[in-house]
């Protein structure tokens, strides 16, 4: 995506930010992702793995499962993913089978980052979808996030 674009991906990551501050305000690692759909926000979502008690409920899972339940499909074709951080492994994988198109997100996870740092699942020919990756979106913001919350848990 060209320079065109990257006001509309600063809004809406933006709104990823959102979700990841209300993830840390219970609890969780503060990541967030929203997904759009033709300029609408159609799912987000925040982390909720200490909310739920569930090792699935990544903010990208979250998020990909309510765009399908308002797609009424398992396809979210034409969509993009916003997200404050590179997903995991298992959020790529997610992500790949979901056949989102445009990935967007902030911050590289040099821990678990699925998306090009550690690994490249979302662009891995040998998979049955790729897409295109957009990277860097308001990292400083994402980071400082990560960093105010695990300071306080130091």
């Amino acid at each position: 995506m060209g320079e065109l674009h990257f006001p509309r991906h600063e809004y809406y990551m933006r709104l990823a930010l959102r979700e990841a501050e209300r993830a840390a305000r219970h609890g969780d690692v503060p990541v967030g992702a929203v997904v759009v759909l033709d300029g609408e926000v159609i799912a987000a979502g925040g982390n909720e793995r200490e909310l739920r008690k569930s090792p699935l409920a990544h903010a990208e899972m979250i998020a990909i499962e309510e765009a399908a339940r308002r797609m009424n499909s398992w396809r979210l074709l034409n969509t993009v993913l916003y997200v404050t951080m590179e997903p995991c492994p298992m959020c790529a994988g997610a992500i790949v089978q979901a056949r989102i198109p445009h990935l967007v997100y902030g911050a590289p996870d040099e821990k678990a980052g699925a998306a090009g740092t550690l690994f490249n699942v979302c662009q891995d020919e040998r998979l049955n979808h790729c897409l295109e990756i957009t990277s860097g979106v308001l990292a400083d913001e994402s980071v400082a996030l990560l960093r105010e919350f695990f300071q306080t848990r130091r």
